[in-house]
């Protein structure tokens, strides 16, 4: 009897190291997610969600943000949507054409439709140079995003190759975590 819960449950730990993490970044990509960017306190704020739609080797996915959760500002004779904190972190949108897929190991142009700009409430204008990219990696079936520090003046102009997402490891920097408002996002 003992030898045959042994196997078992050797047979079953043996298993669970082949198939959990294909099956957890399997199941991250498909289906609908919501979106959450997590404040410095733990608060999560909701911004909407995506939806994953399986094909071949890359996954193609629609991106839907909730504009009733921010707030339109005129800054820079730009009309923009952002949140109301500490700061404002006003979403941006990539500029250019981009096919709208990943791959489990390849995320970047989704963190590029998830930039973001942040101001202090008492700041005039938009500062370009406070740019945030949030760099994303798949851990036990949720996708985490760190936020890194990019200058959006960057994509004033068009970049030369359309079919590589822009910004590159070299074009972001480290952000003061501590004094920003979301460092963190969450699609789970």
């Amino acid at each position: 009897m003992f030898t045959i819960i042994r196997t078992f449950v050797t047979s079953v730990l043996i298993l669970a190291t082949f198939v959990s993490p294909v099956s957890y970044s399997a199941s991250t990509l498909s289906g609908t997610k919501t979106i959450n960017l997590i404040a410095k306190d733990g608060q999560r704020i909701a911004i909407g969600n995506i939806e994953f739609l399986p094909s071949s080797d890359k996954i193609k996915y629609q991106l839907h943000i909730d504009h009733t959760r921010f707030k339109d500002y005129f800054l820079s004779m730009k009309e923009m949507k952002c949140l109301e904190g500490p700061e404002l972190w006003c979403h941006i949108r990539y500029p250019y054409a981009q096919p709208r897929t990943v791959t489990r190991d390849d995320l970047r142009w989704l963190e590029h439709d998830l930039l973001f700009m942040f101001k202090k409430n008492n700041e005039f204008g938009a500062n370009f140079w406070n740019g945030v990219y949030y760099s994303m990696t798949i851990k036990e079936g949720v996708i985490l995003g760190e936020a890194q520090a990019i200058d959006l003046n960057l994509l004033s102009a068009p970049p030369e190759d359309l079919e590589t997402p822009f910004y590159s490891e070299d074009l972001r920097d480290e952000i003061e975590r501590v004094q920003r408002w979301l460092p963190d996002l969450e699609i789970r």
